[in-house]
C-alpha cells in the first residue's frame, strides 16, 4: 500500500495524495475501478457514474455521487485539488493549473457538485502538492495573463520577474465558488526533489518530464 498524503478536511473519506511511490484505487477501495480523465488543461468537467465506455473524457476534473468509484487526476506542478460533501455523498477531483483555474474548472467542479446535490457551504477542499510560490517564477508576458485584483498571488522577484502563488490563487477561486473550508496542504513538487516529481524541475535541469503523482477520492 502507498503511504499517500491526506487532509484534515476530508477525514473519513477516502483520499490521498500520492509522492513519487505512486498510488491506485487498491490504496482507497481493494477492487475499486479508478476513472481517469484524459486532461488538457480545460475548465470542463465530467460527470462520472460507471467506468469509460471508451476512451476518456477529455476534461480537467470529475465528480461523482456514486458509490465503489475512484477518481483520481495527474499532476507534476499544477494544483490537485480534493473536494467532497459527505452529507451528501459527492465527491470531486479537479486537476487546476493557472490556465484550468483561471477558465473556471474550480467553479464548475463546485457547480457540477451541487448539480448531484451537494452545497456549497458543505463541502470541504484540499489542494495537494504543488509548485510553491517561491519556486514558480514568472515574467511579464504571464504576469499580464491576470486581472489587477490578482496581484495579491504575485511577489516580486528578479527585475521583470515575479512568483506567483499558485496554490493560493486556486484556493482563492474555490472562495469566490461559495467553499469555505479549503486546506493547502502546502508541499512544494519543485523543492521536494527526493519526494516529488515536477514539470518545472526537470525541464530546467533537461532531465526526461514524464513523471506525475496521483491524486485519489472515492465514496466507500
Amino acid at each position: 500500500m502507498a503511504d499517500l498524503l491526506t487532509s484534515d478536511l476530508l477525514k473519513g473519506i477516502p483520499h490521498g495524495f500520492s509522492t513519487r511511490e505512486g498510488g491506485s484505487a487498491a490504496d482507497l477501495l481493494p477492487g475499486a475501478p479508478l476513472i481517469m480523465a484524459r486532461q488538457v488543461h480545460s475548465p470542463n468537467v465530467a460527470v462520472v457514474e460507471a467506468p469509460w465506455d471508451g476512451d476518456p473524457s477529455e476534461v480537467d476534473a470529475l465528480v461523482t455521487a456514486k458509490s465503489g468509484l475512484v477518481l483520481g487526476i495527474v499532476t507534476a506542478d499544477c494544483a490537485p485539488v480534493l473536494l467532497a460533501d459527505d452529507q451528501a455523498g459527492v465527491i470531486g477531483a479537479a486537476h487546476a493549473g493557472w490556465r484550468g483555474a483561471q477558465a473556471g474548472v474550480i467553479a464548475n467542479t463546485v457547480a457540477a457538485m451541487v448539480d448531484l446535490g451537494a452545497e456549497r457551504s458543505r463541502i470541504v477542499a484540499a489542494i495537494g502538492p504543488c509548485v510553491a510560490q517561491a519556486s514558480y517564477e514568472v515574467d511579464a508576458p504571464f504576469r499580464a495573463h491576470f486581472e489587477p485584483e490578482d496581484a495579491r498571488f504575485f511577489r516580486n522577484g528578479l527585475e521583470g520577474h515575479w512568483q506567483f502563488d499558485l496554490a493560493g490563487y486556486v484556493a482563492e477561486r474555490l472562495h469566490r465558488a461559495g467553499v469555505e473550508r479549503v486546506e493547502v496542504l502546502g508541499r512544494d513538487t519543485y523543492g521536494e526533489a527526493e519526494t516529488f516529481y515536477s514539470f518545472r524541475r526537470a525541464t530546467h535541469r533537461g532531465e526526461a518530464t514524464g513523471g506525475r503523482q496521483i491524486s485519489l477520492i472515492a465514496r466507500g
